[in-house]
This record gives structure tokens, C-alpha cells and sequence, in this order.
């Protein structure tokens, strides 16, 4: 179980990396950052043994003013479209020719068949949606513009 977080956790890094030195240039020439912001997100379940930490400049910002408040979807919502939204994402992180492999370049294992709870389908959804409106991607189906 800790090993399908631990993949989460370096896919969303990886991303993370790979884009933060061209939101850089961007931040350098119009604004300077907010060195008070944390953009990393956290959550933990010692019962079921996993976590997930999702690094993403501006994430967090973004997690806190425009993403739907908790409990607005239904946990099985949320699992249907992270279900939908990770099915896309390692399609296309299997095919580096045709999709962008500095985006997708590691595949997540996210069963359907765990339980990973509220909290940490909330933030894969969230993520998935930012993913999609910060780098132009569309996953599959309907990408709430926010």
C-alpha cells in the first residue's frame, strides 16, 4: 500500500520539477513570489498505511480559492473521476512520442478497488484538476474551468 503512495508521491514531484523552472522565468519577470506560501500539500492515514504529498508551485494557492469546498462532490464522484482522470494519465505516460513526456512521466497506480477515503480522493481530484487548466491537458470528459 505505502508503495502506490510512494509512486504518487514522486509522480507528482517529478511533474512538479519539471515545470517549476518555467514558472520561474514567468514569476522572475512579472512578480516575485511569496516566500509565505507553501506549496506543499499533505495528507496522511496511519490506519490505512498511505500518504500523499503533492508538490506543485501554486497548488496550494490554488487548492485554497478556487477548488469546490470539501464534501461538495460525493466520495464516489470523486472516485469515479480520478478512476477516468488516472486511466488517461498513464495512457499517456506510456506513450512518450505522442504526449509531452516532461507531463506524464511516470504512471500512478490508483486502484479502484482500495479504499483511500475522502481526504485523499479530494486533493487526486483537485490535482487533476489544476493539472489539466494550468498545463492545457484534457484527461477525459468535463474539466471545470476554475
Amino acid at each position: 500500500m505505502k508503495k502506490i503512495i510512494y509512486i504518487l508521491i514522486v509522480i507528482f514531484t517529478i511533474v512538479a520539477c519539471s515545470t517549476a523552472s518555467k514558472k520561474n522565468t514567468v514569476a522572475s519577470t512579472s512578480s516575485k513570489p511569496n516566500p509565505g506560501v507553501n506549496d506543499t500539500v499533505r495528507i496522511a492515514n496511519d490506519s490505512l498505511e498511505y500518504e500523499v504529498i503533492i508538490i506543485d508551485n501554486g497548488f496550494s494557492t490554488w487548492l485554497a480559492s478556487r477548488a469546490y469546498p470539501r464534501n461538495y462532490h460525493s466520495l464516489s464522484y470523486l472516485e469515479n473521476k480520478n478512476y477516468i482522470y488516472v486511466t488517461e494519465w498513464n495512457n499517456r505516460a506510456t506513450q512518450p512520442q505522442r504526449y509531452n513526456p516532461n507531463l506524464y512521466e511516470m504512471s500512478i497506480d490508483y486502484r479502484p478497488d482500495i479504499h483511500y477515503g475522502y481526504e485523499v480522493n479530494y486533493l487526486i481530484y483537485n490535482y487533476m484538476i489544476y493539472f489539466q487548466n494550468t498545463y492545457k491537458q484534457k484527461l477525459g470528459g468535463y474539466v471545470p474551468i476554475r
